[in-house]
């Protein structure tokens, strides 16, 4: 599935971030119930794709040794290495990019946020969003992208309301930097996004190894 999803990927249209660097258009997300370990999937990832790494939860030094173990294996295999919502962790693994929650960003993380940016220029900041007032808060914190779910029903929140991709596209528009779309994305759920709607597909079950 991941290589259909990859192709889907692919054809979108490039973006750039604030520093002018290729935006990913392919991210693996991990999560802590369905994909506690991404570096099985990360091994399936092509060059140029990312890793979105939730370490929720994880003790500080458990988290320690598992992102050190996965930022070897990001830039063997040539991705993006992002860590989510800890940005003393970032700094120490050496990260490419901070993501950050919806309630991160919205309940002042202004300062950290600022210091990780200026601590080496082309470091990437991305922010999670459910809707309009999320993307607006994305540009006042002068994010590089935004990840917007869900796009479709997902199993990381059954019974969820959906944005759809109608939706999905209308608030892209508006947002004043690229937006991922995630939740529920697939190879199938992806060609239903109006074309140009995003600048890139980030999933979690599509990545899960395949029951024989």
């Amino acid at each position: 599935m991941t290589g259909t999803l990859a192709e889907a990927a692919a054809r979108l249209k490039p973006a750039r971030t604030r520093h002018g660097r290729d935006l990913p258009r392919l991210w693996l997300v991990s999560d802590p119930q369905r994909l506690p370990d991404p570096a099985p999937a990360l091994h399936r990832a092509p060059r140029g794709a990312a890793l979105l790494w939730r370490p929720y939860d994880l003790p500080p030094a458990e988290a320690r040794t598992r992102g050190r173990r996965l930022r070897r294996l990001t830039r063997q295999r040539g991705v993006t290495f992002v860590v989510a919502g800890d940005v003393r962790l970032a700094a120490i693994l050496g990260a490419d990019g901070l993501h950050l929650s919806e309630g991160l960003a919205r309940h002042g993380v202004l300062a950290a946020v600022l210091a990780w940016r200026h601590r080496k220029g082309g470091r990437l900041l991305t922010i999670a969003s459910h809707g309009a007032r999320a993307l607006a808060r994305a540009g006042d914190l002068d994010a590089d992208a935004v990840l917007l779910s869900p796009a479709f029903p997902t199993a990381s929140h059954p019974g969820a309301p959906t944005l759809g991709p109608v939706r999905v596209a209308r608030l892209a528009r508006a947002a004043s930097c690229p937006v991922i779309a995630l939740g529920g994305i697939t190879p199938e759920t992806a060609r239903r996004l109006p074309p140009g709607a995003v600048s890139g597909l980030a999933a979690v079950g599509a990545w899960r190894p395949t029951p024989p």
